[in-house]
């Protein structure tokens, strides 16, 4: 059997996470369709492994959580009793965290409660710390971050409300406009000014401009849900740990305290093609609800800044180093004093 090079391999990712569809990936690199979808499924499963890896252990102080739909085979009001389970609508499930601008979970699945629960509890098991949550007003998050983080957890909803579309207006085509929205706490004691899902939107509109599949009033559709849900997968390992981000001037990993370095697509293809279906675990939900917050640097804790407490990374990948400018900017621009390294 023929095996792809990794020259080609590396060709035909790039234009996957630049947002290239299958067949314009076909001409481009000149190589079969059916070949991309093989690579785009083996990498994009192979770096959904490598997000379960290092998304762990996490300090956040904020979290966004949203939906962005998208579709598989066909939409769902053209569903017939014949066609399998997997085809209509799909959401993915996105949470973000607003300082860092990282990634930390996502689920794709349908817009109900059981997937719901299973999104919230996968973040639960990946951050340490208690954060600031902020949803939209979709009716299933109350239960299921109550279930998750206990019924103290700092939540709010923020409620927008949308008008109706005139099938004459030039907008007919793009989503309604937004004619007033409302805070709601659920729980805790959140900040006020930090209730809002606006970096986690932004985000949609960075996962439909880098991946075909999600282009409003495309033909480049998922035609299988695998397919779909390893395209996702690759689009958020590049994103979190190859892509500079314009404000932080770092990747989103690298605000994490995940990595010290910006990844090349080529570090990322190899490190995540290293990592082995049952080397990557299934992440156990916490023992408990809740656990306490560090008032002082939102963010950013001292198990992060001391290198004497790093606790090494699986798969031998380089352990972080940070310095004053980053911490003075993830800390609120607040002077932080740095430990000394051996």
């Amino acid at each position: 059997m023929r095996v792809l090079p990794f020259a080609k391999k590396l060709r035909v990712v790039a234009s996957l996470v630049e947002g290239c569809s299958v067949r314009s990936t076909e001409r481009l690199c000149e190589v079969h369709r059916e070949t991309v979808l093989k690579t785009g499924v083996e990498v994009g499963e192979a770096c959904r492994r490598l997000h379960n890896v290092l998304m762990r252990d996490l300090q956040v102080a904020v979290l966004e959580l949203d939906e962005i739909w998208a579709f598989v085979g066909k939409k769902q009001r053209r569903l017939t009793d014949e066609d399998p389970p997997d085809f209509g609508d799909q959401y993915t499930y996105v949470a973000l965290a607003a300082t860092q601008k990282a990634v930390v979970s996502f689920t794709v699945g349908k817009r109900d409660t059981a997937t719901c629960n299973d999104f919230v509890t996968d973040l639960r098991s990946r951050v340490l710390n208690r954060p600031q949550i902020s949803t939209d007003g979709f009716n299933c998050y109350p239960d299921a971050i109550r279930l998750a983080f206990g019924a103290d957890a700092d939540y709010a909803q923020i409620i927008k409300q949308y008008g109706g579309l005139d099938p004459t207006d030039e907008r007919r085509y793009s989503p309604p406009r937004c004619t007033s929205s409302q805070k709601r706490i659920v729980s805790g004691n959140p900040d006020e000014d930090l209730i809002s899902t606006s970096y986690v939107e932004r985000s949609n509109l960075t996962m439909r401009m880098a991946m075909r599949r999600f282009t409003r009033l495309t033909t480049a559709f998922s035609r299988k849900l695998r397919n779909h849900v390893a395209a996702v997968a690759l689009h958020f390992a590049h994103y979190n740990l190859c892509a500079v981000h314009a404000t932080l001037r770092v990747t989103p990993a690298m605000a994490l305290g995940i990595t010290d370095h910006v990844w090349s697509l080529d570090e990322l293809i190899h490190t995540a093609l290293q990592i082995a279906p049952e080397d990557a675990p299934r992440l156990p939900a916490p023992a408990t609800p809740s656990a306490p917050a560090d008032a002082t640097l939102p963010g950013v804790d001292e198990r992060q800044l001391s290198l004497l407490d790093w606790q090494p990374r699986p798969i031998g990948l380089p352990r972080p180093t940070v310095d004053a400018e980053q911490i003075e900017m993830f800390a609120g621009f607040a002077p932080v004093a740095v430990p000394a390294q051996e």
